[in-house]
């Protein structure tokens, strides 16, 4: 069969054209092959989890607007990529997911069909048993994934059809552009009505801001009336956390100044954030009036009762706002110079650990030595699930959009590593730099190989405890008895067998020296892992100034 006559050719051509510069997976999977003839990039990860979460990174990191796909094999690489996929989708990333599935002879149970399988956890699935059907099945999926952006798309593709001729009708299909909407101009003057009638509104920012590219409208509105504004998780990054009212991130952990504005605010403003209620976000005051700006009406409301609120993208939203506000508007207060008292004081309580000279090292030490020894305009940082996300958060301060990667609706140990790699890859003029514990380093290690081999330059701190942090609650007798929380390693060790260039820091007077050396190592091209022993923290920021 000549080259280009199949339906895995007519794909990679289809891909090529919607600008993807990669393909990540974990073979067999023929679309590998095919997307390298045409000079699209193979990243053939350890695990399909990864390979997943790199997808993942990449769609974060560009806002969605650039492609990623990811393939996997069928049968036991789909069933390997699930909690990669799960997690994406929790949070909202438009992922696309191209897995084989088996031959059409071969797809009752128990084999595992990936459409049927992923169906919760995707926002659409389909499979293609058909090649005649695979250029509209694609077009539905594009237009989803391109134009909508609300989560991961999946097309399993069956084997003997992804190998066999595709046949020459319709497969010039294109996503096309992105829509917009703008809000109901009634809406949009009841949710200024309700922001100029309040005594201490607050904001909440959600990643819908980034994803619209909308901080620079945020910013203003908050200006021009005296709004503080706080993020969700991921969120981090949508609003400048020097800025005069930034109140820093509403998640499990956090600074002061968010307890004390939501806590006593009468309304909340919710700007690309659907309110939805977890573990891992700051409850909203049931006293609040609350009020949403989101480009999906599904999540009006879908939390806490909403009073008022807008139906629309987050930048054209908030330029109506400002457009309707006039350019002389005036704030009538300014809670700045209350939000930089309340923060003061927050960080005075903690800065004898983001600045202790104990050892093992202090975790908190290393998110401040972190912040002092790199260009935080030039980087975006992640962090891992568990104690490192809930100490990092607090305090790391990022200054730019996506100069932080945050997320947690589901928290899966390791997923920080290939988003970082897939943040790399969106964004090389960047230092991009994964925070993790040695429990997620044990998930997905080997990983670290794979930045090492295909040329993607990151940071990875592994903070070093040998424990699992926090898991004592949960199992004391097994902790007690058998010290069942207790792990071991040398992981500066392992990344160096991997190929990294490596260090392992066990003085607090080291580290910042140590992290700068690192990042003159990834400047250079060289993937780093720098192993720091730190002891355990079972103090987090919770917010309340005790």
């Amino acid at each position: 069969m000549e080259p280009g006559t199949l339906v895995a050719d007519r794909i990679a051509q289809l891909l090529q054209r919607e600008g993807a510069e990669f393909v990540a997976g974990f073979p067999e999977n023929r679309l590998l092959d095919s997307a390298s003839a045409l000079g699209i990039r193979p990243i053939v990860t350890r695990t399909e989890r990864v390979a997943v979460n790199i997808a993942d990174g990449f769609a974060r990191a560009t806002n969605g607007e650039r492609i990623a796909p990811c393939v996997t094999q069928y049968g036991p690489g789909v069933e390997a990529a699930f909690a990669a996929v799960a997690q994406a989708h929790s949070d909202r990333s438009p992922v696309l997911l191209i897995p084989g599935e088996h031959d059409r002879g071969a797809q009752e149970p128990p084999n595992l069909r990936a459409e049927t399988a992923y169906a919760p956890v995707t926002r659409f699935a389909a499979t293609v048993n058909d090649a005649a059907r695979a250029p509209e099945v694609f077009r539905r999926a594009l237009h989803r994934l391109r134009c909508v952006r609300e989560g991961p798309v999946l097309v399993a593709v069956a084997h003997d059809v992804m190998c066999g001729p595709a046949g020459e009708a319709g497969w010039d299909v294109a996503s096309g552009p992105r829509r917009l909407s703008a809000a109901d101009p009634q809406d949009v003057t009841e949710t200024l009505r309700m922001l100029a009638g309040a005594s201490r509104p607050v904001i909440l920012a959600g990643q819908g801001v980034l994803y619209a590219g909308a901080t620079d409208e945020l910013v203003a509105l908050a200006e021009r009336t005296g709004t503080p504004v706080a993020t969700t998780l991921n969120g981090k990054s949508a609003f400048p956390e020097d800025h005069p009212l930034a109140l820093g991130t509403a998640a499990r952990t956090r600074p002061e100044t968010v307890d004390r504005f939501l806590g006593e605010a009468d309304v909340v403003l919710g700007v690309g954030t659907s309110f939805t209620r977890s573990l891992y976000i700051t409850p909203l005051p049931e006293s609040a009036t609350l009020g949403q700006i989101v480009a999906d009406p599904r999540d009006l409301g879908t939390g806490y009762d909403v009073a008022f609120g807008c139906v629309g993208d987050a930048r054209v939203v908030l330029r109506q706002m400002l457009d309707r506000l006039g350019a002389e508007a005036a704030p009538a207060r300014d809670p700045a110079p209350e939000v930089a008292r309340v923060r003061s004081g927050f960080l005075d309580r903690w800065m004898p650990r983001l600045t202790s000279d104990a050892g093992p090292i202090s975790p908190y030490r290393v998110v401040w030595d972190l912040m002092a020894a790199v260009d935080r305009s030039r980087t975006v940082v992640t962090h891992d699930a568990g104690h490192p996300r809930d100490q990092i958060v607090p305090f790391y301060e990022t200054l730019v959009p996506r100069g932080y990667l945050g997320w947690g609706k589901s928290t899966q140990l390791g997923t920080g590593l290939g988003l970082t790699m897939g943040a790399r890859l969106a964004r090389p003029d960047r230092l991009a730099v994964n925070i993790m514990g040695d429990a997620a380093f044990g998930m997905v290690g080997m990983d670290v190989e794979t930045a090492v081999r295909c040329g993607i330059p990151i940071l990875t701190i592994v903070m070093n405890n040998g424990l699992m942090g926090g898991y004592g609650e949960y199992m004391p007798r097994a902790v007690e008895r058998y010290d069942a929380h207790r792990m071991s390693g040398d992981y500066a060790a392992v990344g160096a067998a991997l190929g990294a260039y490596t260090e392992r820091v066990a003085e607090a007077a080291e580290l910042r020296a140590a992290i700068g050396r690192c990042a003159k190592a990834v400047e250079s091209g060289r993937t780093a892992l720098l192993e720091v022993m730190t002891h355990e923290e079972p103090e987090l920021a919770l917010g309340r100034g005790d």
